[in-house]
């Protein structure tokens, strides 16, 4: 394996980043395992959604810690979507629930019954939900990937409106939707990880067309305006054959609204070499146009690197400071 080092230049103008591997300033003894998700709200404060003990951790733009949040509140912290009213929507998938949070943690609305999981694959909310979404008129959208194969929609205040899907790989079926977004339009994006592609469907759930030529879809970041670009978070080959090959992931996708990819980011392969991410799972852009990353490296590398053993400075949490003119 490489040596990493804590910075690098990645991309190619206009999309040209400096990748901060240790942006995160964690306290003495702190540990960030699997990062699952990251939100940045309004005064460009970042929330990291994360599987260590403290499951939500607030920083400032300069990686200091604000505040964490959440201790024995959430069982496996997967999804977060950040409201402009900058209320927190997050997505438990270990303990089938989504929680409407405050900034400082206080629950506002639970969906789904902690502990309690719907039937696997039986379409019905949630086995395992993944990531959630609201629309411009305050719908719900929750994706609901692992043990499903489905969106829910949802009131506002948590009344269940429809779903959709099922298993397969025909317009509007999912082979796990991991993530999804909407548009200041309406239209709901669903990152169809297993099958590839980005689906779009309008607000209640009709199939309008889908993006391709991606890899493993696990992050989908949604910018603002009505031409907004589209960051995606490709995990990378999950199948031993195809582990080196060239091309495939780990990386970050931008698009137009479109699905025309404008920018790749990330070394060929996955690793701790420059430019290399390990396992994007959540991304978020903020208001300077700088990205962050979340990272499931220590699920992930054993897939990517099973004989050999995972270091202890691999980056979770990464931040993608955009060129400055």
């Amino acid at each position: 394996m490489s040596v990493s080092v804590n910075t690098s230049t990645i991309g190619t103008a206009p999309y040209t980043y400096r990748l901060e591997a240790d942006w995160a300033k964690l306290p003495e003894g702190w540990v960030l395992k699997d990062v699952a998700a990251v939100g940045v709200d309004a005064d460009d404060r970042v929330y990291v959604f994360n599987r260590g003990n403290h499951p939500m951790i607030v920083f400032d733009r300069d990686g200091n810690v604000l505040d964490t949040w959440g201790e024995k509140l959430f069982k496996r912290p997967h999804g977060m979507h950040i409201a402009p009213d900058g209320l927190l929507y997050l997505t438990d998938d270990g303990d089938h629930t989504v929680r409407k949070c405050t900034p400082s943690g206080k629950v506002l609305l639970e969906i789904g019954v902690p502990g309690r999981p719907a039937p696997k694959m039986s379409g019905e909310p949630f086995n395992r939900c993944t990531h959630t979404a609201l629309s411009p008129q305050q719908d719900i959208y929750v994706s609901d990937g692992y043990g499903n194969a489905a969106v829910h929609k949802y009131t506002p205040d948590g009344k269940h409106v429809k779903s959709w899907g099922g298993c397969g790989t025909d317009p509007g079926q999912f082979a796990l939707p991991h993530n999804i977004a909407c548009d200041e339009e309406g239209w709901v994006y669903v990152a169809d990880r297993e099958n590839h592609r980005v689906q779009i469907f309008d607000t209640d759930g009709k199939y309008e067309t889908q993006w391709n030529n991606m890899a493993r879809l696990c992050g989908l970041y949604m910018a603002a305006g009505r031409d907004p670009l589209c960051y995606i978070g490709e995990l990378g080959p999950g199948m031993k054959h195809i582990l080196d090959f060239p091309n495939l992931g780990p990386r970050i996708s931008i698009t137009t609204n479109k699905g025309e990819v404008v920018a790749r980011l990330g070394a060929l392969h996955a690793g701790t070499q420059p430019g290399a991410f390990v396992a994007p799972h959540g991304i978020a852009v903020d208001s300077h146009g700088d990205i962050y990353v979340a990272q499931v490296a220590h699920t992930y590398w054993p897939t990517a690197f099973p004989e050999t053993p995972i270091p202890s400075n691999v980056p979770t949490i990464v931040k993608l400071e955009k060129a400055r003119p």
